[in-house]
């Protein structure tokens, strides 16, 4: 019944954070960005609903097709990707396709299991993807009953407990050194990320931030949420000389921005192993050879990865009956969606109906109707109408009853 949705995706499970970089490169890269890209790749894959989430550590493409996805699909989905990753790619079909889903949105799958803020970047990719008309009524269902699944897994396991997020991990470094409210924070980059960042950094009263984004409106947005918050554009970084304290950096570009060339002017002089510098975007926007050659202190996605581990054992008890939480929604979606196609094999029964009421009204029997007085007539109208109810209910309960055993 569901054999026709499909999911490909390049996970933290199978692939570095460099190769999954690499592939969102060529989502995002292209002329006209992302949209331009899966409005192509519906066209040139005939797919009938598409579906994408890219996150620091997976891309995922939900979609519908009555095709083979074979090796050739894929590849020829991933045009442009090397083979090697290629090889990387796992494809999930019908129900294995939806459980992979709701495992993602329910945390399970994610590098961090119990990390809720998954679900919200999956709800917002589906609130874009909607938005460039790629998707339709079978992501509706699924979509709906996905939120449903997730929020069943936090209300009935203890899966989101004692949270270990990439960011709540971080800022638990950040915590760990004497950073006061006179502390200098600059926080390169706007984005869900950092603006998850900044509320901790409010918590923790740190309030003299810069924040330095393409999209100055966004920045300001940002900053305005601190004290002593102010905005720049992105392209100031490379002139700013007022000296940090910290530096927490999230953009999504595809090349280093903090490198060897501009590193001194950020210092502004001052020792740099009393700097602590987050890198938190994918790929990496702290030049490695920088990293590699200085002193100050660095933490990345990758090591968070390690240290996310550590706290791993109490949530994977969990994981077996979130599991069982998410396959009784996972069974409630193949009802759902017998019902809805149910409704749309009858969703014309309504309009034939009233079409014969009217047809047999005003033609077939309209001279005899026309010799019956007021009150009669008025009971013949009455009498056809519930009918007609009658006949539209009888057929869409019995075959909602057939269909649903």
């Amino acid at each position: 019944m569901l054999s026709h949705l499909h999911i490909l995706t390049l996970t933290h499970r199978g692939s570095s954070l460099k190769d999954i970089g690499q592939a969102l490169s060529l989502i995002d890269g292209g002329e006209g960005g992302r949209q331009a890209f899966l409005l192509s790749l519906r066209e040139r894959m005939q797919l009938d609903e598409l579906y994408c989430a890219a996150t620091c550590n997976r891309i995922l493409f939900f979609f519908s097709t009555r095709e083979r996805v074979d090796h050739a699909f894929i590849t020829n989905t991933f045009y442009g990707l090397d083979n090697s990753l290629i090889e990387q790619v796992d494809h999930y079909q019908a129900d294995a396709a939806i459980s992979h889903l709701f495992e993602v949105a329910a945390s399970i799958d994610s590098l961090v299991i119990g990390e809720r803020q998954i679900l919200g970047q999956l709800r917002e990719a589906y609130r874009q993807c909607q938005e460039w008309q790629l998707t339709g009524d079978d992501m509706r269902i699924v979509f709906q009953q996905m939120v449903l699944a997730a929020k069943g897994v936090y209300a009935r396991t203890r899966i989101g407990e004692k949270s270990v997020s990439v960011v709540s991990l971080a800022m638990r470094t950040v915590l760990q050194r004497a950073f006061g409210p006179e502390s200098r924070v600059l926080l390169v980059g706007a984005g869900q990320t950092n603006v998850l960042v900044a509320k901790f950094l409010r918590k923790y009263h740190l309030q003299r931030v810069t924040v330095f984004n393409r999209n100055l409106e966004r920045a300001q947005k940002l900053a305005a949420t601190f004290e002593e918050g102010r905005a720049l554009p992105l392209a100031e970084l490379e002139q700013f000389e007022e000296g940090f304290d910290l530096m927490i950096v999230c953009t999504g570009s595809t090349e280093a921005l903090i490198t060897a060339d501009n590193w001194p002017q950020l210092l502004a002089g001052e020792p740099e192993a009393e700097k602590l510098v987050v890198d938190l975007a994918v790929p990496a926007n702290v030049d490695a050879a920088l990293v590699a050659e200085s002193s100050f202190d660095y933490l990345d996605v990758e090591q968070l990865r390690k240290k996310a581990k550590e706290n791993m054992q109490f949530r994977g008890q969990e994981i077996s009956k979130a599991r069982e939480v998410i396959d009784q929604y996972r069974r409630e979606l193949e009802n759902i969606y017998r019902q809805r196609l149910l409704e749309r094999a009858l969703k014309d029964i309504p309009v034939e109906v009233k079409a014969i009421r009217q047809r047999a009204v005003g033609q077939v029997f309209a001279k005899e109707l026309e010799k019956v007085d007021p009150e009669a007539r008025e009971l013949i109208e009455r009498m056809m109408g519930y009918m007609e109810k009658k006949y539209i209910g009888l057929p869409m309960r019995t075959a909602r009853e057939e269909l649903l055993g």
